[in-house]
C-alpha cells in the first residue's frame, strides 16, 4: 500500500449548528475539522470523508473540488 494522495480535495463548509443533534452527528463534524458555522476545512477525496459527508449532509455542503479549480481558498469568498 502507497502513501501517495490522489491530489483531490474537498473543500467543505458547516452550515447548521451541531445544537440538539446526536452526538455522533458532532463527532463526525469535528472528524472533518468543522467546529462552527460557515468554518471552512480543505479535505482529501476519500471514501470515508465522503461517508462522514452523507451522514451530516444536513449540517454541511461541498463548497467545490479544490483540484478542480485550481485553488479556491486563495483570491476570493
Amino acid at each position: 500500500m502507497t502513501n501517495e494522495k490522489s491530489g483531490k480535495t474537498l473543500i467543505v463548509e458547516q452550515t447548521g449548528s451541531p445544537i440538539r443533534r446526536p452526538a455522533d452527528q458532532r463527532q463526525t463534524l469535528i472528524g472533518l475539522g468543522l467546529n462552527k458555522i460557515r468554518r471552512r476545512s480543505e479535505l482529501e477525496d476519500t471514501p470515508a470523508v465522503r461517508g462522514m459527508i452523507a451522514k451530516v449532509k444536513h449540517l454541511v455542503r461541498v463548497v467545490s473540488d479544490a483540484s478542480e479549480n485550481g485553488n479556491p481558498s486563495q483570491g476570493g469568498k
